[in-house]
């Protein structure tokens, strides 16, 4: 009997767990926070180490979406064991795909509560003046309960190249070979991604959706191929696929341009801009400046 109870217990851990009145707690610190720095609003979401949801609180004037975001936010701090903020940012650099794992908000405001290692809970917020601030009361409410310890993951890689990254570390400058820019045209991929802009040599075949990009401009070179495209008007059906990108069916409205081998093409941020048809293979360079500092403007909260 020794034996067994032995074998049982090398099997088992001993796991901490956060309680109603730590949640209560978090909350509290959380809400104190808004008040003494001018919130106009705010969610503040608890939940278990499950993501399972403990306790709420809005404040007056917070809009009512904020409570779904902000359970959202903290389910996604604890099941991923990562501040939101990395998967903000890893999304803004490139890694849309993220956006295909269900029941995950990627947005800034999502804060796992650890204690000795393990995570016990997550706090959430939504809806204070900015993505910042929804940070700030979420790392307040999850101090409370562990004395300050809590941070924040800025640990998102800054491009998205794999190892062999073209970018010098002195100069911050790059050289990228041509039959590493031929074998990316042949496929249609990203040459190189990052904070503050991206360079993709692009390859389409066919039309596509409607795009808003709400932070990049694009800057388009036609390389070879001619197409029909749509710029302006208004985006119909549209839903946001990733954090400052709007996908719709079609453009209403917008002015329509034959493009070919050797044009450039301007495509300001937040303008609709469609490929209605292409003849052949278009193959084209997009640069897209990355308007980084209204970042926290646009995303949603």
């Amino acid at each position: 009997m020794m034996t067994a109870a032995a074998s049982i217990q090398a099997q088992t851990v001993d796991k901490k767990s956060l309680n109603l009145d730590g949640a209560k707690k978090a909350i509290a610190a959380a809400v104190e926070y808004a008040k003494k720095n001018n919130a106009p609003g705010g969610v503040i979401a608890i939940v278990d180490e499950g993501g399972n949801l403990m306790a709420l609180e809005r404040l007056d004037g917070t809009f009512a979406m904020g409570a779904t975001i902000s359970i959202g936010k903290a389910r996604t701090a604890v099941l991923f064991k990562k501040s939101t903020r990395f998967f903000e940012e890893l999304i803004n650099k490139g890694r849309t795909a993220m956006t295909a794992v269900d029941g995950f908000i990627p947005l800034i405001g999502g804060i796992p509560i650890m204690i000795d290692g393990q995570v016990v809970g997550g706090v959430g917020v939504s809806g204070a003046a900015s993505a910042n601030q929804d940070e700030e009361l979420a790392l307040a409410g999850a101090n409370a309960l562990v004395g300050g310890q809590a941070k924040i993951d800025t640990t998102a890689p800054t491009s998205y190249e794999k190892p062999g990254s073209p970018i010098s570390a002195t100069t911050g400058s790059a050289i990228i070979d041509g039959k590493k820019v031929a074998a990316a045209f042949a496929k249609g991929m990203p040459l190189l991604e990052t904070a503050s802009y991206k360079v993709h040599a692009s390859r389409r075949v066919d039309p596509g959706q409607a795009e808003i990009h709400t932070l990049d401009t694009d800057v388009i070179y036609v390389v070879d191929g001619s197409a029909t495209l749509v710029t302006g008007g208004k985006a119909i059906d549209t839903k946001t696929i990733a954090p400052n990108e709007i996908r719709g069916s079609k453009i209403e409205g917008g002015e329509e341009h034959q493009i070919t081998k050797g044009d450039a093409i301007i495509i300001p941020n937040g303008v609709p801009h469609q490929f209605t048809s292409v003849t052949g293979e278009l193959h084209y360079f997009v640069c897209k400046p990355t308007a980084v500092a209204a970042t926290g403007q646009l995303s949603q909260r």
